[in-house]
């Protein structure tokens, strides 16, 4: 067997039991991740003859000069019949690693996914800025999928996506969708977002708002009539805002304040938690939505005070992640010894 079929069988394995993600590495046995726990395949440990081997066969000639020059690559890998990968390679010790996201082949619905109906609603909106936000892994790629093939479903709109890498493939349904990806059609996401604002959209997906430009940008895509969907890597609403006015110099963080009151849609937060039997898991999620009291609080600097807002506005589907976690517990949908951390942190 070539480097690339044993790479093969490692990703055919990892499909089949349903792991989240495969992680190739010198000195242990290909590991996958299955509900959040890394589990060693029965392979032999690999050597860095073999993960030097996987990346030269899945690699271009350009992509292997720049993975010498960065030390770090992302990209997209496909196997057909399969599954789709985003994966990312990079030096450590001198040796190649490889982390693979496995990607599902279909586009979840929000309705399997278990988020809340008002989501859909929202992503209805002629204008403004939707955050999806969470630590890494808790499948915020997902949820943006899910929004959008709703939309794809049951609107006419222009949709402009900017991903790094590419990993949900949509096909035109009602909405027109460009897919393009961060290194191979633009160069960076602030550089996309500016052309997308002279392509006639009316949705903008960006994949992560990584730095002040990209932020800025989003936030004048969605101020001149745009409905900007994009994720950040905070825990919830609050260290939303705050992270991002903070990105701004101190003598513009008035105006940005101004700014995301007036055009901020709503902010999903969302962690994955496993499910009581440990054979999946569900993901919990907190929704602030922009109604007149969240705004004055994000213009007047009391953005300490919103979470009292959520919890008193449930009514219009507002929720903290305490009371939806509470809420899931009490419906016996996730794993009680699991969230005692998170709840003890809150």
């Amino acid at each position: 067997m070539t480097m690339n079929d044993e790479l093969i069988q490692y990703l055919r394995t990892a499909c089949e039991r349903n792991a989240s993600d495969l992680h190739i590495s010198v000195g242990i046995p290909p590991t996958v991740r299955i509900n959040g726990e890394l589990i060693a395949l029965d392979a032999s440990v690999l050597r860095p003859e073999d993960t030097n081997g996987m990346v030269q066969e899945i690699l271009s000639a350009d992509q292997l000069t720049k993975l010498d020059a960065d030390g770090e690559l992302d990209f997209s890998y496909s196997i057909p019949k399969l599954s789709r990968f985003r994966v990312n390679a990079f030096k450590q010790r001198s040796c190649f690693s490889l982390a693979f996201r496995v990607i599902a082949q279909k586009v979840p619905d929000l309705a399997s996914l278990r988020l809340p109906d008002i989501l859909a609603s929202l992503c209805e909106r002629p204008h403004g800025l939707f955050l999806v936000t969470g630590p890494t892994g808790s499948g915020k790629s997902t949820t943006l999928a899910a929004l959008v093939d709703n939309m794809n479903k049951h609107l006419r709109r222009h949709i402009i996506t900017l991903e790094d890498p590419i990993e949900y493939l949509h096909r035109h349904d009602q909405c027109i969708i460009q897919q393009r990806e961060i290194g191979n059609d633009t160069k960076s996401f602030a550089l996309g977002l500016r052309a997308a604002l002279r392509e006639d959209p009316d949705v903008i997906l960006v994949g992560e708002m990584r730095d002040l430009e990209t932020i800025r940008t989003a936030l004048t895509a969605a101020e001149t009539g745009h409905l900007v969907l994009a994720t950040l890597h905070t825990n919830d609403a609050v260290s939303t805002v705050d992270r991002i006015i903070d990105v701004f110099p101190a003598e513009q963080q008035g105006q940005i304040r101004i700014q995301l009151a007036a055009e901020l849609v709503a902010v999903v937060s969302q962690r994955l938690f496993p499910t009581p039997d440990y054979s999946g898991r569900r993901v919990a999620t907190e929704l602030m939505i922009n109604n007149k009291a969240v705004s004055h609080l994000i213009r007047e600097k009391k953005i300490y005070q919103i979470p009292s807002v959520i919890q008193v506005n449930r009514a219009q589907g507002m929720q903290t992640m305490a009371s939806c976690i509470q809420d899931m517990l009490a419906r016996r949908e996730i794993a009680g010894e699991s969230v005692e951390n998170y709840l003890l942190r809150g």
